[in-house]
Order: C-alpha cells, then structure tokens, then sequence
C-alpha cells in the first residue's frame, strides 16, 4: 500500500470519525446540558465534574480504562462481541465510542453556557401560553441557542481531529480501520520522513484554522443580525 493512499485513508478516517462524534454527542449533550442546567441538587458539581473529566486527564490514563472496559473479558466488551460479532478494542466502533467519552466536555459546556445565559423568562412564557414541554424546547429553547451548539460542534469536531493518545490506546495503528491522521504522522516522523508528516500537519492545521474562523465568524453575523 503506497504511503498516499494510507494517508488519505487515514484523513477520511479522522473526518468520519470527528462527524460521526458530533453528530452523537450533539443528540447525547443537548438534554444532558439542558438537565445540567435546571438540574440545582446537592449531586450537580460530581456530574459537572464526571462531564469535565477528560479535560484534564491525560488521553492515555483515559485510554488504558477504556481499553481494560472494552475486552472481551468484561460484562461490556462481552456484551458488545455477543450483540455485533465484534470486538471493541482496536475496531472503529472502539475508538467512536472512545472520542465520544474524550470530547463530551467540549460540546456540553459550551451548550450549558448558552441554556445558562438564556435563562427560564423564554420557557415560562411558552408554557403560560400552553405549548407543550416538548415543543418549547425544540421550536424555541433550540433556535435562540443556536451560537452555542455551532460552537459546540465545531469545538467537538476540531478536537477529535487531533485525538491521539486515546485512539492509539484503543484502536492501535490498523490502516484503514483505526489509523487516524495524527497516528499516520507520527508514522511518518518516527521513519524520519519530514516532508510526508509535513503535509499531514498541514492538514490538521488547515482543517482546524478553517473551523475556528468559520466559527468566529458565523457566531458573529449571528449575533449581529439579533441586535439588528
């Protein structure tokens, strides 16, 4: 297999894996930031704190817990061979389910600011008027807090397209199935070819400028047309 195309498998590996990460942690993170929100119990900081844990443990500690979790020795990872014919460890299936423990904070916190910021004054007045829980959310509480899930999605999708330590914990370094762009650079410097890891690096960088500007700049027009 010649190196290009290992390395463009490895980059529409990396862009599905960060799609498919956004996709499911923005149908898991809405109603968990919006139950965060509301939720005032005495348990809120250690659930706050669960949520944000991955920001500051280190992807590998990370990864050696989910790669003990995910063996076929244990009631998950015998559940999961039992119910797809497949293991967790070193499949895509893994290291997705990986990336969305990894990047969950990066798309809750910043919808639980924008539920924080909105406040209740919306919902109660929808409910005064008697529009169901349901509808509020969906038709109301969901298009005023649109900054805040673009942002969401694309902290989440810039963030999964560097994941590393943890992936490399899971999945390994299999082409095609779990070698991820930042593994197939490292492949490429730890063979001491500069000029292949290069344009890798360039990649990602691209990749995550873009996002960040379109990002700044959308939540920007967004914002001036609502004070407009």
């Amino acid at each position: 297999m010649t190196d290009w195309f290992s390395d463009a498998q490895a980059l529409w590996l990396t862009i599905k894996l960060a799609g498919l990460t956004v996709i499911l942690l923005l149908f898991i993170g809405i109603p968990l930031a919006w139950w965060l929100t509301k939720y005032q119990g005495k348990l809120k900081p250690i659930f706050e704190a669960l949520v944000a844990l991955p920001l500051v443990l280190p992807p590998t500690v990370l990864g050696f817990y989910l790669l003990v979790a995910f063996s076929p020795d244990t009631w998950f990872g015998s559940f999961w061979l039992s119910l797809t014919g497949e293991q967790l460890v070193f499949s895509f299936s893994g290291i997705l389910l990986g990336s969305l423990i990894y990047s969950l904070p990066f798309v809750v916190q910043p919808l639980m600011v924008g539920f924080s910021q909105l406040g209740h004054q919306y919902d109660q007045v929808a409910s005064s008027l008697g529009v169901p829980p349901f509808k509020r959310f969906v038709f109301l509480i969901l298009p005023l807090i649109k900054p805040s899930i673009i942002s969401a999605a694309t902290l989440g999708f810039a963030h999964t397209l560097g994941e590393f330590g943890l992936v490399l914990m899971i999945g390994g370094n299999i082409p095609g199935e779990t070698q991820v762009l930042s593994i197939a650079l490292y492949n490429h410097v730890e063979m001491l070819s500069y000029d292949k890891a290069h344009n890798l690096a360039l990649v990602l960088l691209c990749f995550s400028f873009v996002s960040l500007t379109l990002l700044y700049k959308f939540n920007k027009s967004f914002y001036t047309l609502n004070k407009s």
